[in-house]
């Protein structure tokens, strides 16, 4: 359950994300419009989109568009990204927004499309211990463990993952994981769909000058 939820989730944050932003539009024209107090007939003339069809953006009935969206920023003197609810251009915080499904709760990291999608899980305390059921799908998944202990069945192995401890492995092997115990957990994940490894790359040794005795 927890990783065919984890999948839905990885690929579906970005769909849901972008339906949450386009759905807060219709609100904040109309109370854009209401505070400039101009009717829906004066913006329709200002801007050349029909009154019914200014009136379903506003309610949410109609799906804003480029098209639709750049004329009544210009009308309403905001941006672009006042429109949509953007952050700030420039701001480097990730706006972390925590879904919490089935028990388990799962931050996105990462906001771009493709490649490695990285996200921190934490699976509450409980004193229910929860029966594998492995599942498999396409990618390729890294696993740290940050606190508590995870446990990871792959295949025939059946492991435990302590704070610090690391796993990495193909998707498409049957794989589950849950808390090893009654203890929370608290890991990272990152997840590829098209199969991407995770590189890690040890530190080069420094090479010391021979000394007179050599």
């Amino acid at each position: 359950m927890q990783q065919t939820l984890l999948l839905k989730w990885q690929t579906g944050s970005m769909e849901d994300d972008l339906d949450e932003a386009l759905g807060a539009v219709g609100p904040r024209l109309r109370t854009l419009r209401q505070q400039r107090q101009t009717t829906l007939a004066d913006l329709s003339a200002t801007t050349g989109i029909s009154v019914s069809t200014l009136s379903r953006l506003e309610s949410g009935t109609r799906r804003p568009t480029l098209e639709l969206l750049l004329p009544l920023a210009r009308a309403h003197g905001v941006t672009l990204d006042d429109l949509v609810g953007a952050p700030p251009t420039g701001d480097p915080r990730v706006h972390l927004r925590p879904v919490t499904r089935h028990g388990m709760t799962m931050l996105p990291l990462t906001r771009r499309v493709g490649g490695i999608q990285a996200y921190k899980l934490v699976i509450p305390a409980s004193s229910h211990r929860s029966e594998p059921d492995p599942q498999t799908h396409e990618g390729y998944e890294w696993l740290y463990v940050l606190n508590g202990r995870l446990r990871v069945v792959l295949g025939e192995h059946d492991l435990v993952l302590s704070p610090g401890e690391a796993a990495e492995f193909d998707t498409r092997v049957p794989h589950w994981f849950g808390a090893a115990d009654a203890e929370p957990v608290e890991f990272l994940s990152l997840f590829g769909t098209q199969g991407e490894r995770v590189h890690l790359r040890a530190r080069p040794k420094t090479k010391h000058p021979p000394g007179p005795s050599e």
